[in-house]
């Protein structure tokens, strides 16, 4: 594969879940980094990850042209990993996923920054009847107009310590009698692997033959959503634990509900636009290019989940695995 020479790439999200995993990994590969946020303190830990100077973390509120015309002042690449899971406030879908990319990528143009990697994610779609699908979509029509050479990656559902899916269902299991099955649990997902979705990222900014196309992440297994709570059940050590079927209908008017806790700064544990995505199958396309076209092998969630899972067991690390039983 025909790599660049490393320079300067300017990340923006770079301190999230996701983000941090990905300067790692740029770092890794040469690359000195700029994350570009709106709280650089929060970056501060990410320093130690590189050589001395070698990530840098500077205050960028990307929906100010300003501001992210500096973030790229010297940068030879730029990677956009903003992206909100529920609106709050001014924080909305149409204004981080679309402004906010529209905004990085031109400026990118402008400056005349060599590549440009777009977080996006699988089911983003024009026409979808999910707030979330639609923006991420429209954002990435927003950066190929701008930059019609950028790299595109739709992650599915991305799983690792610190994840906001397996996670968050784990912490619902240590309290409650039963996860919910919304919509019977058959959605289908491909969960991929932080690390794998970091190292795409990379490779895609690195890769000059990555330029102007679109990559599906997804891991090895499709699972559906009733598999995955299965998952978290069995690495918590709470078989006992039921599952209940939750109809989608039933399911966005708690999804709605809950959503009010954003008002007083609480995130919420559903929406009602989360609800609508789970309505389509979330696996990589039978015709999208993928991991294996970064040279990347996936990396399963059985693998993986245990070692941060255990946290919410009874007695953490120390608790015991739940005694089979043979019937009798």
């Amino acid at each position: 594969m025909n790599e660049v020479t490393p320079g300067l790439v300017t990340v923006f999200g770079g301190s999230g879940f996701v983000g941090s995993q990905v300067v790692r990994a740029l770092a890794r590969r040469g690359w000195r980094v700029r994350v570009a946020v709106r709280r650089p303190d929060r970056a501060y830990d990410l320093k130690p990850q590189g050589d001395v100077g070698q990530i840098v973390a500077v205050r960028c509120d990307a929906t100010r042209p300003d501001d992210v015309a500096a973030a790229l002042k010297g940068a030879d690449a730029a990677v956009n990993l903003i992206g909100i899971l529920y609106e709050s406030g001014k924080r909305s879908f149409e204004v981080m996923h679309v402004d906010t990319s529209r905004v990085i990528a031109e400026a990118c143009a402008a400056a005349g920054v060599d590549r440009l990697v777009q977080m996006s994610a699988i089911g983003a779609n024009p026409e979808g009847a999910s707030d979330y699908a639609r923006t991420k979509a429209q954002a990435e029509m927003a950066v190929r107009v701008a930059k019609p050479d950028a790299v595109v990656v739709r992650p599915s559902i991305v799983f690792g310590a610190g994840d906001n899916f397996l996670n968050q269902f784990a912490r619902m299991a240590q309290f409650a009698p039963a996860l919910p099955l919304i919509g019977g649990g058959q959605t289908k997902f491909q969960p991929v692997y932080v690390g794998d979705v970091a190292e795409a990222v990379a490779r895609a900014v690195s890769l000059r033959e990555a330029a102007g196309r679109t990559f599906e992440l997804g891991g090895p297994a499709v699972m559906t959503f009733e598999d995955l709570l299965k998952l978290v059940l069995r690495e918590t050590y709470r078989p006992s634990r039921g599952l209940i079927p939750l109809p989608f209908p039933i399911a966005k008017m708690i999804g709605g509900m809950a959503q009010l806790s954003t008002m007083v700064g609480i995130p919420p544990v559903l929406t009602r636009d989360q609800v609508v995505l789970l309505e389509t199958d979330n696996v990589v396309a039978d015709s999208a290019e993928g991991l294996s076209a970064l040279g990347i092998e996936p990396t399963g969630v059985e693998a993986i989940a245990a070692s941060y899972l255990w946290r919410y067991r009874d007695g953490g690390q120390f608790a015991s695995a739940p005694v089979k039983t043979t019937p009798v």
